[in-house]
């Protein structure tokens, strides 16, 4: 148990120095822990670590799935559900056939239904490598919702499809029964995932301003969309990304702010130890799976494996070539529709409701107003053939690539070197396309959106919040929460911040030098809050003050430095 307890220590001591320093190494942490992982592998003394399948399948993967899924808009991934599906389903799907034929030809006695089986285990790319490559260089917005959208939902496919052709190994499988299995398995997987997800957020939002109980819930929520839906043996991992976008989706609404910072912190901790953990085991692993094959099959295990990864790569950018000509069509009939809608709303809005039908007008009103963002959102977010390159080579092997490969049934034939085709696949794409991805995306010069674009959408958006302030501020009917008014005099400092507010994001838009007043007020704000934290230092250090004061005191100094901090 202490060897264990220490390896654990150091694992998180080696993750927490590899994330810091692969930003200012320009490699993604991923490939760098691989790459750690395979050294420290290869020191004197090092134990031979072998990780139980099922503890990545069922302890690691739903978090790790539910972290990722509460932090995508759903709204961006409503719009890009095609993209996301073709990619998850069809060409897994796809990869897997097809790697799956490969091995079989290459090693005709391990059968075409295990054959198949491995050829999912290698088919689902773990997006965790290329978007924080994509988010640290500043890809397209909509090229990052994509890859994470994909790294979501196609490991469903993968594991479908693995569960499926190890059944076919014992007997034989129709094709009609694989694809209603497949059904049954995405829609039930929906269904708990709703379930669990809509309940979770009902039973949270009822434990108000609690954020240590709240988040305590939320661990566990991965868990109980997980187990149930593959008792049922449907997709658990549709369950856990249902439940997660579900959540995610609601918590702006039922949550608290504390509740939401608190969550936020904490399962981007999560994340962070268990994706990368995940990926400094595999390279951790390459010595005892490596021990397990034999000396005349190792060379042959790894020759698959570079072949398999080479027809990985291929057919990747061959789906990817038409399914960027589809979005591109996509984008030029958005630009037909635009103004088509755009008339149509001004007209919808222009002849107003007629007496009694007001809800249903404004139902009508804001179905044409989200119709028209889409349209002008798939207008102006359009992929292209640079865009296309860097999704052709984002397809790095990750988590469910190593825990799979490690489930095979004993009884497999090769069954060592299989897993060492599916280890090699994962390293190589994880080396190659990981580590030459930010160069790729470099010499393609693919930059995200306008940055002088998002700042006017920002201002548009903090105006409208606050002209529904000032709305409030001026409305006859506010009023305290015990019916009395506010004061006169308290209702007009509120006011007048609310102007001042206003000016300030105003000259947000125009004012761009460090000198300049909203600059220096946010500077000397900083400043401000240094000093208190000092005096702060100061009192607890003279141990006059009682603990509980000073917790409080900390906690509206930390509330007030990250408001003016951003």
């Amino acid at each position: 148990m202490q060897e264990l307890a220490l390896l654990a220590v150091a694992a998180v001591l080696i993750i927490v120095a590899v994330s810091y320093a692969a930003p200012k190494l320009g490699v993604a942490a991923p490939v760098l822990l691989v790459l750690v992982g395979m050294a420290c592998s290869q020191v004197p003394g090092a134990p031979h670590v072998v990780v139980e399948p099922d503890w990545i399948l069922v302890v690691v993967l739903p978090p790790i799935l539910y972290s990722a899924a509460v932090n995508v808009p759903v709204v961006d991934f409503r719009r890009n559900l095609r993209t996301i599906g073709s990619l998850s389903v069809l060409l897994v799907a796809g990869s897997a056939f097809g790697t799956g034929l490969l091995i079989w030809w290459l090693l005709p006695d391990v059968g075409f239904a295990t054959a198949l089986a491995l050829g999912a285990v290698i088919s689902p790319p773990d997006a965790v490598a290329a978007t924080s490559i994509g988010k640290r260089l500043g890809l397209p917005p909509r090229l990052v919702t994509i890859l994470e959208g994909e790294g979501l939902v196609n490991d469903a496919t993968a594991l479908v499809l693995m569960r499926t052709a190890i059944a076919a190994v014992a007997a034989s499988v129709s094709f009609a029964s694989a694809l209603g299995d497949f059904a049954f398995a995405v829609v039930v997987g929906i269904a708990v995932g709703a379930v669990v997800g809509a309940a979770s957020v009902w039973v949270r939002s009822r434990i108000q301003d609690q954020p240590v109980l709240t988040t305590a819930i939320s661990f566990v929520v991965p868990f109980l969309a997980f187990i149930p839906a593959e008792e049922l043996h449907a997709s658990g991992v549709i369950a856990v990304v249902t439940a997660g976008l579900i959540t995610g989706h609601q918590s702006a609404k039922r949550f608290t702010a504390h509740d939401r910072i608190s969550e936020r912190t904490n399962w981007r901790t999560i994340q962070l130890l268990l994706e990368n953990g995940v990926f400094l085991l595999m390279g951790f692993e390459l010595t005892s799976v490596v021990s397990d094959v034999a000396d005349d099959g190792l060379g042959r295990a790894v020759v698959v494996g570079l072949l398999a990864t080479a027809a990985l790569i291929v057919l990747r950018v061959v789906f990817v070539v038409p399914l960027i000509a589809a979005l591109r069509h996509q984008q030029r009939r958005a630009d037909q529709l635009s103004g088509k809608i755009e008339t149509m709303l001004d007209r919808f809005t222009a002849r107003g409701p007629s007496p009694g039908n007001e809800e249903r007008f404004d139902r009508a009103t804001r179905a044409l107003q989200r119709k028209q963002a889409d349209v002008n959102f798939y207008a102006s977010e359009g992929l292209g053939w640079r865009g296309g390159a860097v999704l052709a080579w984002s397809g790095m092997r990750g988590v469910v690539t190593l825990a799979a490969a490690q489930s095979l049934p004993n009884d497999v034939p090769h069954r060592a070197e299989l897993i060492l085709i599916a280890f090699t696949v994962a390293i190589v794409t994880l080396v190659l396309q990981g580590g030459s991805l930010p160069l790729l995306i470099k010499i393609l010069g693919i930059r995200g959106n306008d940055e002088e674009h998002e700042r006017r959408e920002y201002a548009r958006l903090a105006g409208e919040l606050i002209g529904a302030t000032q709305a409030l501020l001026e409305s006859s009917t506010l009023a305290r929460e015990n019916g009395k008014p506010f004061d006169d005099k308290l209702l007009e400092q509120a006011r007048k911040r609310g102007l001042v507010t206003a000016e300030a994001i105003e000259k947000m838009l125009t004012e761009q030098d460090p000198d300049s007043p909203l600059q220096q007020r946010r500077e000397l704000q900083r400043l401000m809050m240094d000093a208190q934290q000092n005096a702060l230092l100061d009192a607890r250090a003279g141990g006059t003050y009682g603990s509980h004061t000073l917790e409080r005191a900390q906690i509206f100094i930390d509330s007030e430095a990250a408001r003016f901090t951003g």
